[in-house]
């Protein structure tokens, strides 16, 4: 009975010795990968508070990534106007066929990373609008057609999907709210069209936003070379984890200076769930107009800081309308949380469900009141008063 005994405790230890390997260098190939409810994703265990996961290696962390990042060429038909005149038998006589029209065909290309082993893709959207058809090359030389199942010009963010046969090599998602300034990262995409590249920096800044690129930022700034092409593409982190998708560089001739910024992994989740979910995202609204609050208007105010914004303009009938909002008013908090700025404004209220009834705390004329208001959804165009 001891020997049996026995026998069974090395089996189990040896296991677990393999699963805890396993679930720490290649988390992925676990069966049990994280449901949101929408789609199959896979994600890394996030470290312990304060604890710091060591990096598996460039080499290791490029392997490991890869194969989920895949190329996008996309073409449009441009229609170019018909001369009224083109089937009139005298213009043809005097002028042949010259002003025939034939369609014409514009091309691009860009980046995606494969999200889900059943074929979602998650990239930009500027890589995917308007395009008539959409080809996915993966790394191990498959191509597929892809359609669209939603995007998000807020954000910049779209899905598509392929079909093939198998599991797909799916993106491991990492923790972005755990990286820190000086992390190395590993930018993949395919620049200029010259085929899958691996590109290598740190992270020059966290948390960018009020760069006017989208409506909502939350920019990861690096210097690993991103040039055209690499929109869509994967930043990711020491261990081959995406914790960016790759969107937009600085740079007045098109060529990588070093800053260029990715979309929060966080941010592009968040996103790419509604629109798996329900095609698109619905995001809260008030209808008000903000802007930041100076040192010279908080004290034109009469108020101690700056925390806070302005409301500059009450839209007709909005959920801020209809709650008594007034221009002039100093919004202070959402639901007891702090609004330091205009963008921590926008966020908190888009992160609202429509049909919430939100406490809104203001200075009116130097009197703190609470305002109720019940959130709406937000409308598009994008260009519309948060």
């Amino acid at each position: 009975m001891r020997k049996h005994w026995l026998l069974f405790s090395q089996t189990v230890t040896i296991a677990l010795a393999l699963l805890f390997i396993v679930h720490t260098l290649k988390p992925e190939l676990l069966p049990n990968a994280a449901r949101t409810g929408v789609v199959t994703l896979y994600e890394n265990t996030p470290p312990a508070s304060n604890a710091r996961s060591p990096a598996m290696g460039l080499s290791a962390a490029a392997q490991k990534a890869m194969p989920a990042v895949v190329n996008i060429f996309t073409s449009t038909i441009i229609k170019t106007p018909v001369n009224p005149f083109i089937d009139d038998p005298q213009f043809k006589f005097f002028f042949g066929d010259q002003f025939d029209t034939k369609p014409q065909t514009s091309s691009s290309l860009g980046s995606g990373v494969i999200v889900s082993p059943d074929g979602y893709i998650l990239t930009n959207q500027h890589v995917v609008e308007a395009a008539d058809q959409i080809e996915v090359a993966l790394s191990d030389g498959r191509k597929a057609k892809a359609h669209v199942i939603g995007s998000d010009p807020e954000t910049d963010l779209a899905v598509i999907k392929i079909e093939l046969p198998g599991n797909l090599p799916a993106i491991t998602f990492g923790h972005p709210e755990q990286a820190h300034v000086g992390d190395m990262v590993l930018a993949i995409g395919n620049p200029f069209g010259v085929g899958e590249t691996v590109t290598m920096g740190i992270v020059s800044a966290l948390n960018r936003d009020h760069l006017g690129i989208n409506t909502f930022e939350n920019f990861i700034q690096t210097d690993a070379a991103i040039n055209p092409g690499n929109s869509g593409g994967a930043l990711v982190d020491g261990n081959g984890n995406l914790i960016g998708i790759n969107s937009a560089i600085y740079s007045p001739n098109g060529g990588s200076l070093g800053i260029g910024f990715a979309i929060s992994a966080n941010t592009a989740k968040k996103t790419m769930e509604q629109i798996i979910q329900h095609g698109s995202v619905t995001r809260g609204w008030v209808g008000a107009g903000v802007q930041e609050l100076t040192p010279e208007l908080a004290e034109s105010f009469k108020l101690g800081n700056t925390k806070g914004v302005l409301i500059t303009e009450v839209l007709p009938n909005s959920p801020a309308a209809k709650a008594g909002m007034k221009t002039g008013d100093i919004l202070i908090a959402i639901d007891g949380k702090t609004i330091g700025d205009s963008s921590a404004m926008l966020d908190t209220v888009a992160n609202l469900p429509p049909g919430k009834v939100a406490l809104l705390e203001v200075m009116r004329n130097g009197t703190a009141m609470d305002l109720q208001v019940k959130i709406g959804k937000r409308p598009i165009p994008k260009d519309v008063a948060e």
